[in-house]
């Protein structure tokens, strides 16, 4: 059963996405929004972590090479500028849509197994996750053209 792997590569990818959120929140504190925004979100990842770990004790966290493949990469520092925060939150949209697609193969997994815990699991969070997805891409929209445009003036 390679549940749990997908247990662990989630687990990992939350606490990832909670780093990348804390790590733009600081490297775009002159942007009230972000800033705010990104702990709120980071806090949402930080209940991910905790609502998957009785599920994590269960099934196990199983690490194998190859789903390292699809490892999620956090952000290490952020960029300056319009075009910086633009990039920082398209990495942080990448990041959160891997999240939002291994919560779908959990769901799947715990429909299959008929876990209900785990479904009940899957479905807060990935509703959160997508969420996440809205907000992000809406800050993107609204920080491309003044980033992209604007400063060509």
């Amino acid at each position: 059963m390679h549940l749990a792997t997908y247990v662990g590569l989630q687990h990992t990818a939350s606490r990832t996405l909670a780093d990348s959120f804390r790590q733009v929140a600081g490297g775009h504190a002159d942007e009230p929004d972000v800033h705010h925004l990104c702990h709120t979100l980071a806090r949402m990842c930080d209940a991910h972590v905790e609502r998957l770990a009785p599920v994590a004790e269960r099934y196990g966290e199983q690490a194998e090479d190859e789903p390292e493949r699809l490892h999620a990469e956090g952000l290490s520092d952020t960029r300056s500028g319009g075009v910086g925060l633009l990039r920082d939150l398209q990495d942080l949209y990448t990041l959160a849509s891997f999240v939002d697609i291994t919560w779908t193969v959990l769901g799947q997994a715990a429909q299959g197994t008929r876990d209900r815990e785990l479904l009940d699991v899957v479905e807060t969070c990935k509703t959160d996750t997508r969420r996440q997805l809205k907000w992000l891409n809406t800050r993107i929209k609204q920080a491309a053209p003044q980033a992209l445009i604007a400063s060509a003036h």
